[in-house]
């Protein structure tokens, strides 16, 4: 199995008002990363996706920048599947161990959500419910709907910061500190659109697209 990826998150001190930019602060301080690694066959479009993240006491903050094309936005309501949108995506087990279950929290270009808990044992998958998705504040640089599709190249971001307390209930957490780590990945995605394409940070060895093998995570580092 090939090495995974591990990235340093950056301690910030009471997180500003969001605006959805990498080049403002608290961002501007903090080392991104790309989504360099493909799923299935290597795509006729591969949008340059850069991802950053940051913890504060019981946040954890994510902002995602895409220089995309073909951008669509269909998905209206939570839980919608808006993988089949514009969409990125943060998959993740709160701790060292996948094998205590994971999430994945996805939000297409315009700020539609779904979210959900994968437990360990193979079980059913829990939708998150709507009063936790709600507590998480996210900020879109794009309309909500987007349809027809966007041809014309653009650059768009999503912004969000998750409150880690609404995770407890589903699988152990450790709460981000100084030498914490976690595991994860991150994704983009447009399986709807007309140049499909599905990206990764840390390598996936399957031979299709599939996002859900939490074996394959990297590991975040809390500095």
């Amino acid at each position: 199995m090939q090495k995974k990826p591990l990235h340093h998150v950056t301690k910030i001190e009471h997180p500003t008002t969001m605006k959805a930019d990498m080049g403002q602060k608290p961002w501007a301080d903090i080392s991104a990363q790309t989504l360099s690694c493909f799923m299935g066959d290597p795509p006729s479009h591969r949008p340059v996706t850069r991802f950053k993240i940051a913890w504060d006491h019981h946040l954890v903050c994510v902002i995602f920048e895409v220089q995309d094309r073909y951008v669509r936005a269909v998905a209206k309501d939570y839980q919608d599947p808006v993988y089949q949108d514009s969409c990125v995506e943060f998959f993740f087990s709160p701790n060292p161990h996948v094998d205590s279950g994971y999430f994945n929290l996805e939000i297409n270009c315009g700020g539609t959500g779904l979210f959900e808990f994968h437990p360990s044992t193979g079980g059913d998958v829990v939708p998150m419910p709507l009063d936790a998705f709600k507590r998480i504040s996210i900020l879109p640089t794009l309309g909500r709907n987007i349809d027809p599709e966007m041809r014309t190249p653009t650059t768009w971001s999503v912004e969000y910061t998750l409150p880690v307390d609404i995770l407890a209930d589903y699988c152990p957490v450790t709460p981000p500190a100084k030498g914490v780590f976690w595991r994860g990945n991150f994704y983009k995605c447009a399986d709807a659109s007309s140049h499909p394409h599905w990206l990764t940070w840390a390598p996936v060895d399957f031979p299709r697209p599939r996002f859900h093998l939490p074996e394959y995570f990297g590991w975040l580092a809390f500095d």
